[in-house]
């Protein structure tokens, strides 16, 4: 029964809550691992790598995709898709894999859908929201209209952190990412369905 099962592991947040670096800290040490990247049909732009940055599909490739259900979630954004494709991800979970996803709120319901049972998902956060504007300003990337709808969203999202497993405050990273990496070792025991009603047949021997 203690084989190595394939899991996945969600990352939900404001924008500005340190998702990405959190998952670049703590990646080398989850073992192996696979980081979802998204599917679409845009061109791809300089300095991308297929398969790293992006799947770069045809759009008859990707709606043949939908057509097949395929995707978690997708989305058409300026003309072009954008998607969540299951190829890659049941490919990983075959080979025994923690699936990592950084994604919004409608992602982890989507992704909860699907795969449900061997899903664990946390929620990163600021301490406060006056923090994450202070980290937002702080990146100089964005103009204040940006800065103020990432704020109202952050609200909303915030409203449903009750739909997560964990909810990890980013105050210190270092921290922070050794709470993940606990939350990493607890998802990877997270047994299916199947495998438990399988166990609890065998177990009755007698």
């Amino acid at each position: 029964m203690n084989k190595k099962n394939g899991a996945v592991l969600v990352l939900s947040g404001p924008s500005g809550a340190g998702k990405s670096s959190l998952i670049n800290k703590v990646f080398d040490d989850l073992g192996e691992c696979y980081f979802s990247i998204s599917t679409t049909t845009r061109p791809m732009r300089s300095g991308e790598v297929d398969g790293i940055h992006y799947y770069f599909v045809s759009e008859a490739e990707f709606k043949k995709d939908i057509e097949e259900n395929y995707f978690l979630e997708y989305a058409v954004v300026h003309g072009n898709y954008y998607g969540t494709s299951l190829k890659p991800v049941r490919d990983a979970l075959s080979a025994g894999k923690l699936v990592l996803f950084d994604i919004d709120v409608q992602g982890n319901t989507a992704i909860n859908n699907r795969l449900g049972d061997i899903t664990t998902s946390v929620f990163v956060t600021t301490p406060t929201l006056s923090e994450l504007k202070r980290r937002l300003q702080g990146r100089s990337t964005d103009s204040q209209e940006v800065i103020h709808n990432r704020l109202q969203m952050a609200k909303r999202e915030v409203q449903r952190i009750s739909e997560y497993d964990y909810l990890v405050i980013n105050d210190n990273l270092d921290e922070a990412s050794e709470i993940l990496k606990l939350i990493a070792k607890a998802a990877r025991m997270k047994i299916p369905s199947n495998d438990i009603n399988e166990f609890v047949q065998k177990w009755e021997d007698i």
